[in-house]
């Protein structure tokens, strides 16, 4: 079998994992419902207004603050919705799925075991402490 048949049979391996079918049902709840996503809807044409404000120098800052305001209650209804949390946890497993995944071929790739290579990256600082689980 040749690199290519093989890469398509780990597709058809990834569909199969638990955290695939999480994935894709929490993405088709969400998409379906209506009044989600006419908040992100919603959403987006604040935020594109926001921004035409921000850009507009004799906008009156007590609309932008308002716009703001309102864009950021919006932001936060939608990120609460149940449906939205769970696509957002099940969308997580699946990246971090997929950067194993490809952490593993990029290792293989240098050279290293495939079967003795860590499934994920060694930690390492980005220079932003945001995202920093504490230096070592």
């Amino acid at each position: 079998m040749d690199v290519i048949s093989l890469t398509r049979e780990l597709g058809k391996t990834i569909q199969q994992d638990e955290r695939y079918k999480r994935f894709m049902n929490a993405s088709e709840l969400s998409d379906t419902d209506t009044e989600l996503q006419n908040k992100i809807g919603e959403f987006n044409l604040k935020r594109s207004e926001l921004s035409e404000a921000m850009r507009n120098p004799t906008d009156d800052p007590d609309r932008v603050t308002g716009l703001d305001k309102e864009l950021n209650e919006l932001y936060d209804e939608i990120i609460r919705d149940p449906k939205m949390v769970a696509y957002n946890e099940a969308k997580a497993d699946m990246d971090a799925l997929i950067k194993s995944i490809s952490y593993i071929i990029q290792m293989a790739a240098n050279g290293e075991d495939p079967e003795t290579c860590p499934a994920t990256p060694p930690q390492s600082c980005t220079g932003s402490c945001g995202t920093c689980g504490g230096c070592g």
